[in-house]
């Protein structure tokens, strides 16, 4: 077969196929759908408007005699009102947003056989490649689909309510034109007062704080015909993801939320006590923005002196020690609308969960109850007294301070000698052996503002007290003092022998005896020889290791004011 033969055959075939590919008569209008998406929730209908781009060409030759894309502008139009050419009418039912369709259009359903003015030639076959970006109808309305809702949703957002929430806008046929995650920060706005699109007024109604949803906007409800500027075209559905970051109303007042309270509760905060307390802060959706644990602090104010927010001082009154209470406070009783820096944005709801660790009042006194006190309760400590005590120091929390127990032999302290805080020295005096007492000492008796070692700021601290062992004292300075009238004349007494003078074996003697008849008290605590031995010195004026009778002086001659001498 030669090669003219060949081309002849090609030639043959090719021209059949084309003339084969319309139908004879060709009538109808045939539908390519060369790429449809996998999920299709609406399709074109009678009366819908619809939104697309368009090539239209010739079948015969391929020529283009109109496209959206070369006027820069999707078209908008009506299907099924005869405002389409009747092939395009026919051919776009069904269709859902971006699917593509290739539609050939026989004459008599185009523009017959006088065609368009020089554009479309008469009897043309029309072939119209469509991209479908939008469809809607008058009919529709605001679309709501909840892709999630947390549990225990108890306040929905309604009118008048002011909102802040994250969104991402698209179109229908997904192109993005806005996110508030990009600007990192939320949209806030007041609901239902038409400061955003009708829309979105109905789309954000009855959302819970945390709830997503997929809010769809026909353009009627949007922007409408004009559009928004460059991001959002004309006539065009919008579909916005939200989430609901935090909500409140303007006439909200502060929420509290009572978790725990201790038994025994017998007193509440008032205006004026100072506090300590730990918080954490979050926002509403649970995002966190501070916390007095990380500090590893409390946090310590006096209440209703306007020290902290408003919402807090306000709840911080009637608490008990140990309260555990989550505090809900609307940004008009925190930080407003202008926020906190990058801490804390404007019109921030915020949500303090608060651990009351203690109070107290500057007027306090120290607090004192017997927990245990035999029948028999002879003597009692007072100042000057040396004693020996059990102790627990804890805050009133419960955490555990100090205690005797941690050391091999419990604790030793003369009364009267600021050797312990006053509150301590409080708690102990008037206690017989063997008593208990629980102690609760203000700060201001305590360790103050300053604190101590282990003992934070501003505590209110308590004390698990048990006297040991009493052994009466003698007042500061002293040595050795009388329980009652001591002899007169004193010397004759001291020389035991009558030789008119009293060495130190003597004065000792004598000393002793009248401690052991329980008519005379050494100084406790201290070596009793070594007292003895001061005292006889402080006679022994002359040093010469006796004292006679012309040394012996209970007065200071000069002033005639009586010494701080023993004798």
């Amino acid at each position: 077969m030669d090669n003219l033969m060949i081309f002849s055959l090609v030639y043959f075939v090719l021209f059949t196929v084309a003339v084969n590919c319309l139908p004879e008569p060709f009538v109808e209008v045939l539908v390519d759908r060369y790429h449809v998406p996998k999920v299709c929730p609406r399709e074109v209908q009678n009366e819908d408007f619809i939104r697309f781009h368009f090539n239209g060409t010739l079948f015969t030759d391929g020529t283009k005699f109109d496209s959206s894309h070369d006027r820069g502008r999707d078209f908008i139009s009506q299907v099924g009102l005869g405002k389409l050419i009747a092939g395009m009418d026919r051919g776009i039912q069904g269709m859902c947003v971006n699917e593509r369709r290739r539609i050939t259009v026989p004459p008599h359903l185009g523009y017959g056989s006088v065609g368009t003015g020089g554009v479309i030639p008469p009897d043309a076959v029309l072939v119209y490649d469509i991209l479908l970006l939008d469809v809607w109808n008058t009919e529709d309305k605001v679309e709501i689909r909840t892709i999630s809702k947390p549990a225990g949703c108890n306040r929905a957002a309604v009118a008048s309510d002011f909102l802040r929430y994250h969104y991402n806008g698209t179109l229908l046929n997904g192109d993005a034109f806005d996110s508030s995650h990009s600007k990192n920060a939320t949209y806030d706005t007041y609901l239902g007062q038409g400061h955003i699109i009708q829309g979105m007024d109905e789309g954000l109604l009855g959302m819970c704080i945390g709830e997503r949803r997929i809010i769809i906007i026909p353009p009627f409800l949007a922007y409408g015909e004009n559009g928004y500027g460059s991001l959002v075209p004309p006539q065009a559905t919008l579909v916005f993801e939200v989430l609901l970051v935090d909500m409140f109303n303007p006439k909200d007042d502060m929420k509290i939320e009572v978790k725990e309270v201790p038994k025994g509760c017998t007193r509440r905060t008032v205006v004026g006590d100072y506090i300590r307390y730990h918080y954490n802060g979050t926002f509403q959706d649970g995002t966190a923005f501070d916390s007095s644990y990380k500090r590893n602090s409390t946090y310590n104010t006096y209440i209703g002196k306007g020290y902290v927010i408003q919402g807090i001082d306000k709840a911080l009154q009637g608490l008990c020690m140990g309260e555990k209470r989550r505090v809900t406070v609307p940004p008009h009783m925190a930080y407003g609308e202008k926020g906190v820096g990058d801490l804390i944005p404007g019109s921030a709801v915020l949500v303090f969960d608060i651990h009351v660790i203690d109070f107290h009042n500057p007027e306090d006194p120290v607090k004192i109850k017997v927990t245990h006190k035999s029948q028999d309760c002879g003597e009692t400590s007072e100042a000057n007294d040396l004693i020996q005590y059990r102790y627990n120091c804890s805050l009133m929390d419960g955490t555990l301070l100090y205690s005797s127990d941690h050391y091999d032999s419990p604790s030793t302290t003369t009364l009267g000698r600021n050797n312990v805080i006053y509150g301590l020295e409080e708690g102990l005096s008037g206690m017989c052996v063997g008593e208990k007492r629980e102690v609760i000492v203000p700060p201001h008796l305590g360790h103050g503002e300053a604190g101590a070692v282990g003992v934070p700021s501003s505590a209110v601290l308590f004390f698990e007290l048990e006297l040991m062992d009493l052994q009466k004292g003698v007042p500061e300075g002293f040595m050795f003092m009388w329980l009652g009238d001591s002899p007169d004349p004193l010397f004759p007494a001291m020389d035991l022998n009558g030789n008119q003078e009293v060495p130190l074996e003597e004065f000792s003697s004598f000393i002793m005896n009248q401690v052991k008849e329980g008519k005379g008290r050494l100084r406790p605590g201290v070596d009793a020889n070594a007292v003895i031995q001061e005292m006889f010195s402080n006679q022994d004026s002359n040093g010469d290791g006796k004292i006679i009778g012309d040394e012996l002086k209970q007065t200071d001659e000069a002033s005639e004011k009586r010494k701080r001498d023993e004798l």
